[in-house]
């Protein structure tokens, strides 16, 4: 079977590569279709992966997070989009598929920093009426994926009724199209490359944070769009999981994982990968041992058809692995989607899996995640592997050697 295609990021002419426009027609598809099958009129969306998703437009950092922009997409018109200042203006010059009366200035408070009592919430919601009864929906739904309170507040002040639209934004980003299962690959090509700068650079006398500077300035050189987070741990921290990183230094036989998550044209990774530094103990590779097994099992049983419930069965429970309940250990022995957003559909955890499982579907990528504590009491091993289902099973997409527990820079 030939491996899923990772090519370079420029378009080229003697290879088929991404179509950007097939991508964009794809995505304002499937929302389209989430829209018409609710009773909802439109969606007004605040989420940046949704507003992403429907306008193709991103601005990321400091300005993508703070609740500013919105877009709102009707039955039969827009999706017209609210940016911060100038990048409206930039819209028009360099989005054509978005009309120029449907790029806007638009400024809502910067998440409370400009009070709602200064007004520009009940402008835009006059504004937002407006579409709407321009639409012929002013008298329907509308749909919010994540909203401000005082926003929320005043559309019902002035008379609109609204639903949730979450739920069908995120069901509509469920199966990825060719065009993002190629972005979700050279994604995570990017980060193969980067694991062995890693696994170069893990001596000791180096710290965690400078490993997850190195990897920051590598992604963005590789030409990520965002590097979202890098997990650094090491020695005893492993045990139990942080989810962060510090200054620590590694020192000789520490055990080290590290999680890498970015995007490229948008699309995430999820990416851990475990080493020893010098030498490994039995309890470390005993520990990683497992931790592969059950990812093995897991992956195993990925094909379409399969619950989630079934996946997160082959996982062993909270309490075999030393945490009081699954709430308590939740996010170690885990499954979840990849996308534009790092945790999209589905969601396979023994937490909630169990009592609502998901049917996999071919065209579904996700990453599964397992954890092993140690029995030396403070080393642990943590591997992901990203997938995507297809109709003959899973297909993984993070290369980097994980069957055996790697040893960096052996004495």
């Amino acid at each position: 079977m030939r491996p899923l295609a990772a090519p370079g990021h420029m378009a080229v002419d003697y290879e088929q590569r991404l179509d950007v426009d097939r991508l964009r027609r794809y995505r304002l598809e499937r929302a389209r279709a989430a829209l018409d099958s609710s009773e909802c009129g439109a969606f007004l969306l605040f989420d940046f992966y949704n507003i992403r998703y429907t306008t193709q437009t991103w601005i990321g950092g400091a300005l993508g997070d703070k609740m500013t922009r919105y877009a709102l997409l009707t039955r039969n018109s827009g999706p017209t989009l609210w940016d911060f200042g100038s990048a409206a203006r930039h819209h028009r010059l360099y989005a054509p598929w978005l009309a120029e009366a449907d790029c806007r200035a638009g400024m809502l408070g910067l998440r409370g920093a400009i009070a709602p009592s200064a007004g520009l919430m009940a402008a835009a919601v006059r504004e937002i009426r407006g579409l709407l009864e321009d639409a012929g929906v002013a008298d329907a739904p509308v749909g919010v994926d994540i909203v401000e309170p005082p926003f929320l507040f005043e559309m019902q002040r002035q008379g609109l009724r609204v639903l949730d639209a979450q739920q069908l934004m995120l069901d509509a980003r469920q199966l990825k199209s060719p065009d993002e299962i190629l972005l979700l690959t050279q994604a995570a090509a990017m980060v193969d490359g980067v694991y062995q700068d890693v696994l170069e650079a893990l001596k000791p006398g180096v710290r965690e944070n400078e490993i997850v500077a190195l990897v920051n300035q590598r992604l963005y050189a590789l030409g990520s769009d965002q590097v979202e987070a890098v997990n650094a741990v090491s020695g005893e921290r492993c045990n139990p999981h942080p989810h962060n990183f510090s200054d620590r230094l590694i020192r000789p036989g520490d055990q080290a994982f590290f999680d890498i998550i970015h995007s490229f044209n948008g699309y995430r990774t999820c990416y851990y990968r475990t080493f020893s530094v010098g030498s490994a103990t039995r309890s470390q590779r005993d520990a990683y041992r497992r931790a592969r097994e059950w990812m093995d099992a897991a992956i195993h049983a990925v094909k379409p058809g399969v619950g989630t419930d079934e996946i997160a069965a082959l996982w062993p429970a909270a309490t075999e692995f030393g945490f009081e309940d699954e709430m308590a250990a939740f996010g170690l022995q885990f499954g979840h989607g990849l996308g534009l957003g790092l945790h999209e559909r589905p969601i396979i955890s023994r937490l909630n899996s169990m009592t609502e499982p998901v049917e996999l579907q071919a065209g579904m990528v996700f990453a599964l995640e397992t954890y092993c504590p140690a029995s030396d009491g403070f080393s642990a091993a943590r591997i992901e592997e990203e997938v995507v289902v297809t109709p003959e099973g899973a297909r993984v997409l993070t290369l980097f050697p994980a069957e055996d527990l790697v040893v960096a820079n052996p004495y």
